[in-house]
């Protein structure tokens, strides 16, 4: 089995895809679903890795500030929810 830190995030996540699968299905020894747990949480962690390298080229692509649309999105729709639309100004 390859290093999972050699890995890109589809082949992680399809490996990993494909252990929970074979624990869920109960087949197998403690000791073969041990090792199967600790190569599945190395392969998580690559693919946490690789989601937190996604979201830090998506900050630096919007220049820098994490979430700032999104920010903007939610505070319009919660000032919406509460009444609190630009009516209150007139």
């Amino acid at each position: 089995m390859p290093d999972p830190a050699t890995l890109g995030y589809e082949q992680a996540r399809d490996e990993l895809a494909s252990i929970v699968g074979r624990l869920e299905s109960g087949a197998g020894t403690l000791e073969e679903s041990l090792a199967l747990w600790e190569r599945g949480e190395a392969l998580a962690a690559r693919c946490q890795e690789w989601l937190d390298g996604a979201r830090e080229r998506l900050t630096a692509a919007r220049g820098g500030r994490p979430g700032t649309q999104d920010l903007q999105d939610d505070d319009a729709r919660t000032a919406h929810a509460a009444g609190e639309d630009d009516e209150e100004d007139r």
